[in-house]
C-alpha cells in the first residue's frame, strides 16, 4: 500500500509539474507575441516524458536512478520545445550544453559498490560540472553579458579546471587498495596533465 501511495504521489507531482511548466511557457510565449504553436509538438511530449520519471523517483532506491534519467531526458526535450516556442533558440542554444551536463553532474553522489567504478563515475560527473559551467559561459556570451574579446583563449581555463577535477579523482582513487590501482591512476593523471598544460597554453596565448 505504501508503494502504491508513493507511485500515485509521484504521478501527481510529475503530471502537475508538467502541466504548470507547459502552461507557464505557453503563457509567456503568447504574452510576448512570440508564440510558435508548432513547438507544442516538442514541448508537450517533453513534459510528459519528464512526468514519467516522477513515480520512479518517488519509489526511491534503484528505481530512482531510472526515474532521474527519464526526467532528465524529458526536461531536455521540454527545454528544446520551450526555446523554439519562445523563439529563443538563437540565443539560448548554450542551454543544450549546460542542461545535459547538469543532469550528469547531479549524479555525483551516487556510490558504485567498487571503488574503481565509483572513481570513474565521479570523474565523469566532475567533467560534466565543468561542461555545465562552459555552457553557462556560452550563454552569457550569447546574451552579450560577457565579452572576453577575440584574442583571448578563455576556454583554456575550462580545460585546466577539467584537468584539476580528473587529477583530484585520480588521487582519491589511489587511496584504495584495489587491483590495477596504479594503472587506473596513471590513465587518469596522464591526460589530466596534458589537458592542464594545453589549457595553460591557450589561456596564456603561448
Amino acid at each position: 500500500m505504501d508503494i502504491q501511495r508513493q507511485t500515485q504521489a509521484g504521478w501527481l507531482a510529475g503530471l502537475g509539474s508538467a502541466a504548470l511548466a507547459t502552461g507557464a511557457v505557453t503563457a509567456a510565449a503568447q504574452s510576448t507575441g512570440r508564440f510558435h504553436w508548432w513547438a507544442g509538438f516538442i514541448l508537450v511530449p517533453g513534459a510528459l516524458i519528464a512526468a514519467c520519471g516522477g513515480p520512479l523517483l518517488a519509489r526511491g532506491g534503484g528505481r530512482a536512478i531510472g526515474g532521474y534519467a527519464i526526467a532528465s531526458v524529458g526536461a531536455l526535450v521540454f527545454t528544446v520545445g520551450a526555446l523554439l516556442m519562445l523563439g529563443w533558440m538563437g540565443v539560448g542554444w548554450p542551454v543544450m550544453i549546460a542542461l545535459p551536463c547538469l543532469a550528469v553532474a547531479g549524479t555525483y553522489q551516487w556510490r558504485a559498490d567498487h571503488p574503481l567504478g565509483r572513481g570513474l563515475h565521479r570523474t565523469v560527473a566532475s567533467l560534466a560540472l565543468v561542461g555545465f559551467a562552459l555552457g553557462v559561459t556560452f550563454l552569457l556570451i550569447a546574451t552579450g553579458l560577457v565579452d572576453f574579446g577575440d584574442n583571448t583563449g578563455w576556454w583554456g581555463a575550462f580545460m585546466m579546471l577539467a584537468a584539476v577535477g580528473v587529477l583530484a579523482n585520480a588521487l582519491e582513487l589511489g587511496r584504495h587498495r584495489i587491483p590495477y590501482r596504479l594503472q587506473a591512476v596513471t590513465l587518469l593523471v596522464g591526460p589530466a596533465v596534458v589537458a592542464f598544460l594545453l589549457g595553460l597554453r591557450f589561456l596564456r596565448g603561448w
